[in-house]
């Protein structure tokens, strides 16, 4: 990343090669034109992490280079341009309040920061020590100072001195309407790091929604801490979210009450076993703990952002039963391979592509099904 150029030029190269990658590889689909949500050039991602390098005299920033013999090298970092212009404004000052303090600074190895679009931080300090109470008292008085929060790691330890979470705003239109959501991102838990390109994300799915003719309840598998969960909740009667995560499940749910919204429901299963409860194959404690009982929805459309691995074939069965499928995917490998099965019955009536990953070869993308009639 260090040897990267970049600037407008490179940046549209590299989104062009995206473009033409993901034309090619679903024009079998024949998908109507692909809409293009490009990211900032530089200063999009949210969260960094970094080696702390030692030498006699001298601590800094570090990552890793392997040259095409496999061979690793450490990369000094004085900044980082990927990076929001938040961390890049706490590394030089950090590493100095570590270099003056023997306590801070011994046995560490590792830093990772979580920042915000307004403002929070989250720093994780990581030792290959034990942590006691000076360390402690010296940690909370840097914290203190610069007005951020920190956790110190070791093996078996986990010392959080405020919280371990930070909070953040997303910005959606609802129907004409600029309207604010917060959600709660954990620490070492799942959120979308580019955060512009996640805005319009957000705003993709509620145009598809507002799109939808005749909308009743809304089922979503994978919600993670809510992030589509609350604003697409503007467009349907009621919303059926799963998750299996535990952190994640309580996200969801302290964002639910957080932005008063009362007709969101949170069921902690993976998108298999709602596979089963849906088909009346398992009865689940958590849904009748939960006061969840699956006849009080009438579900016609459905939402999904699935891991890497995408869907399995009984989930893909039974999204093949709802009018309309909103599919995020961050692997267009098996977006396509599950595109096979959802376009026996359905067809692409909008595709999108978010580029929340700028220069590498990762791509996010977004799809709108119709089921035939």
């Amino acid at each position: 990343m260090t040897a990267l150029v970049m600037n407008d030029q490179t940046y549209q190269a590299q989104l062009s090669e995206k473009i033409a990658r993901i034309g090619e590889q679903f024009a079998p689909f024949n998908p109507p034109a692909l809409e293009v949500y490009p990211s900032p050039v530089s200063h999009f991602r949210m969260r960094a992490e970094f080696r702390i390098w030692h030498t006699d005299d001298e601590l800094f920033y570090a990552m890793f280079e392997r040259d095409e013999a496999g061979k690793k090298t450490v990369v000094r970092l004085d900044e980082f341009a990927i990076a929001s212009r938040q961390i890049n404004e706490l590394m030089p000052v950090l590493l100095d309040e570590l270099k003056a303090n023997s306590l801070l600074s011994e046995r560490i190895f590792e830093v990772h920061f979580l920042s915000t679009l307004h403002g929070e931080m989250l720093v994780s300090l990581i030792y290959h020590k034990k942590l006691d109470e000076a360390w402690q008292g010296v940690a909370q008085s840097l914290a203190d100072k610069l007005g951020v929060k920190i956790i110190g790691r070791s093996r078996g330890q986990k010392i959080v001195l405020s919280d371990d979470f930070v909070t953040e705003k997303m910005t959606v239109d609802i129907k004409g309407v600029e309207t604010d959501f917060y959600y709660r991102q954990i620490e070492g838990g799942f959120s979308q790091p580019n955060a512009f390109v996640c805005t319009q994300m957000l705003n993709f799915a509620c145009d598809v929604a507002d799109g939808i003719e005749n909308k009743q309840d809304l089922l979503e598998l994978y919600c993670g801490n809510g992030n589509f969960t609350l604003p697409l909740s503007k467009y349907f009667q009621k919303v059926l979210a799963t998750e299996l995560a535990k952190s994640s499940v309580h996200a969801a749910k302290w964002a639910i009450a957080k932005n008063n919204i009362a007709n969101i429901d949170i069921a902690r299963l993976s998108a298999e076993e709602f596979s089963e409860a849906h088909a009346g194959k398992r009865e689940f404690r958590r849904l009748a703990e939960a006061g969840i009982e699956m006849n009080n929805y009438a579900f016609n459309t459905v939402f999904v952002d699935p891991p890497r691995a995408g869907i399995d074939g009984e989930t893909l069965k039974i999204l093949q039963n709802f009018d309309n499928i909103i599919y995020i995917s961050c692997n267009p490998d098996t977006l396509f391979d599950n595109l096979q099965t959802l376009t026996q019955t359905h067809d692409i009536k909008r595709m999108a592509l978010f580029d929340q990953f700028p220069y590498t070869h990762h791509i996010e993308s977004g799809v709108w099904l119709t089921r035939r009639a």
